[in-house]
């Protein structure tokens, strides 16, 4: 178990929004350390909240189930190995084990979508910008579609933008934005280092949760997205992001603090750096979260 005293100053001195101290009786050095912390989390309940989590419709699921149980197993030449970054990741023991993992997301994705047809991410952004799927895609001041190395290996993924990232078309640039990046750095990550991207690519009125019928819209463009980055790890900030993305219903305190399978690509799932702004307490946990992502992200890329 981490302590309070092993969280990275710069992240504990991050205080709450009321500006308060945020950590209950006293004035120790733990608590600015706790309120660092939190501080990464608060911007998932900020942001992604108590919204409801959306399972992958049936119909989807027996798609991949029987595209999987029909596809050969690919073969791997020592021509090819090094052909295709996906052939140089690790072999799991997921679902799907045994074959491309980021194939597999294909049969998630309706078979009538355009999406199928693009090859880059400037393509799927150009969609996004163009193209109404919801009634938020209309009310937007911009779409948020993603921002960062599009050959990362790490992929954080949000809920859905705010107020500071519909103005800028950016995710993560608000407080909570700031405060995910301080928590990256202390793992040894900057902020080009990896991708991010939210559940939804536009803003929901006053930040409410997203819809399942709205998150059921956007998901497949996220889909696109890792099956075009190929990242080898995932990072989830909040619960509507966990959920929403590995099909579970479930509580932020039974999915964090371990690995969950995504397709053949681990997901580490933790608070959102809005819901640490609001209560530092969480952030022991969160940096417990976060560490045992960058040891599981040395693994797989030594």
């Amino acid at each position: 178990m981490a302590s309070a005293s092993d969280i990275p100053t710069e992240i504990a001195q991050e205080t709450p929004a009321d500006g308060t101290s945020g950590s209950p009786g006293g004035s120790s050095g733990s608590d600015s350390l706790l309120q660092a912390a939190v501080s990464y989390l608060e911007f998932e309940v900020e942001l992604a909240g108590g919204a409801l989590p959306l399972e992958f419709p049936a119909a989807a699921r027996n798609e991949i189930d029987n595209a999987l149980k029909s596809a050969p197993e690919p073969v791997v030449t020592p021509a090819n190995k090094s052909a295709t970054k996906a052939s140089s990741k690790p072999a799991f023991t997921g679902v799907g084990a045994g074959y491309p993992p980021y194939e597999q997301l294909r049969a998630a994705i309706p078979a009538d979508s355009p999406l199928h047809e693009m090859t880059t991410l400037a393509d799927v952004e150009r969609y996004v910008a163009e193209t109404v799927l919801i009634p938020l895609d209309e009310s937007r001041l911009n779409p948020v579609f993603g921002v960062g190395n599009p050959a990362a290996d790490l992929l954080v993924i949000g809920e859905a933008p705010g107020a500071d990232e519909d103005k800028k078309g950016e995710p993560f640039v608000g407080r909570a934005g700031q405060l995910l990046d301080k928590i990256l750095q202390a793992i040894g990550f900057a902020r080009s280092d990896v991708y991010i991207a939210n559940i939804l690519k536009s803003r929901p009125p006053n930040n409410r949760n997203p819809s399942p019928i709205e998150v059921a819209a956007h998901l497949p463009l996220l889909l696109k997205q890792i099956m075009l980055i190929q990242p080898k790890l995932i990072l989830c900030v909040g619960r509507t992001a966990g959920t929403s993305l590995l099909g579970v219903e479930s509580s932020l305190s039974a999915l964090r603090g371990r690995f969950h399978d995504f397709h053949g690509v681990p997901v580490m799932v933790t608070y959102h750096p809005a819901a640490l702004l609001r209560n530092p307490n969480w952030k022991p946990a969160t940096w417990e979260d976060v560490q045992a992502l960058r040891a599981r992200y040395d693994e797989l890329t030594s």
